[in-house]
């Protein structure tokens, strides 16, 4: 294994403490472990918290500020951080509109989410979640009951962090967010895996010639394996199974390409060039797209597609003001 790193113990940490110097304007480190909330605090909005397990940046530390996340709590690699590490960060933000969490579908996650904020409403902290479940790839995988919550979670950090930005209550906050989750899908590939740190050795194995569609961002395995084929082909299968499983025929998208982490601009850019062409002769109005790294896998080499169907509510939204270290609005 070669990484860039010191420590294995201590990638989480030092990764943390190196993206809050590069931007303090953005976002500080709490005490209480790898926990970075916004610099300046709001106390007259909802406050969003998000997280997982490290090796998705810049996700979910990367999207805090103004505009999006209030707080980010990063657990070891691919680990869903301890109830205890999110409740400090629930505390930290708490405001009297409440905090809402933002949780990918991920059983730990999930599970670990929902025990913090138990704790913290015990602390009379008025707290609520919505669970991101956006990948149309497998129902059930190794990690999830359920669909997995990936790269459209970007989205639900950008709208109902806008709607919380305004104002809103807690309920209306949720609301939204359950909407912009009703009408986000997610697919995506890899051709070559990632390594976790601790373990030294690469999560999966596939031979020179083989992809996996429909993987997860943990390298948990897709819906199959087979031969690389040429890139417009497997931007064809991705969006044929999301188009069929949300009718976004005549409706306006906003779509992520997003790299894994090891995939270069030049390469997210082919698949972008058929994204176009594809939704385009599906009648699919594209408002907006983003391309490059968002929701990572290390320096797994593949990508995803996002589609989020908007109306005018999502879309004003969408274009509200973020300032945030990984995206900008």
């Amino acid at each position: 294994m070669k990484k860039i790193i010191n420590k294995t113990a201590d990638v989480e940490q030092q990764m943390i403490e190196g993206m809050v110097k590069a931007y303090p304007q953005h976002v500080k480190k709490l005490d209480c472990g790898n926990v970075v909330v916004r610099a300046n605090k709001k106390t007259d909005k909802v406050a969003l918290v998000s997280g997982g397990g490290s090796g998705h940046e810049p996700a979910h530390g990367g999207f805090v500020g103004e505009g999006m996340l209030d707080c980010a709590v990063a657990g070891p690699v691919f680990t869903s951080p301890t109830p205890d590490q999110i409740y400090e960060g629930i505390k930290a933000v708490a405001t009297p509109k409440g905090v809402l969490c933002v949780v990918k579908n991920y059983t730990g996650d999930v599970m670990n989410f929902e025990m913090a904020i138990d704790m913290a409403k015990d602390e009379g902290i008025e707290a609520q979640y919505v669970v991101v479940n956006d990948d149309v790839a497998v129902k059930d995988s190794l990690y999830t009951t359920g669909r997995r919550g990936v790269a459209g979670t970007i989205l639900v950090h950008k709208i109902a962090g806008a709607k919380a930005e305004q104002g809103a209550s807690l309920d209306e906050v949720v609301t939204v967010a359950n909407k912009v989750i009703a009408n986000v899908r997610t697919m995506g590939m890899a051709i070559s895996p990632c390594i976790v740190p601790a373990a030294g050795k690469p999560g999966f194995e596939l031979a020179e010639d083989e992809m996996e569609i429909g993987i997860g961002i943990h390298g948990e395995p897709g819906t199959h394996r087979e031969k690389v084929r040429p890139a417009d082909e497997i931007v064809t299968m991705l969006l044929d199974k999301i188009t069929e499983d949300l009718d976004f025929a005549g409706k306006e998208v906003a779509v992520i390409v997003n790299g894994m982490g090891g995939t270069p601009l030049m390469e997210l850019f082919v698949v972008n060039n058929k994204v176009h062409d594809y939704l385009e002769a599906k009648n699919i109005k594209i408002y907006n797209t983003i391309v490059g790294n968002y929701m990572t896998s290390i320096e797994m080499e593949g990508f995803s597609i996002t589609l989020l169907r908007l109306d005018d509510e999502l879309k004003a939204l969408y274009n509200a003001k973020a300032d945030t270290p990984a995206y900008q609005k």
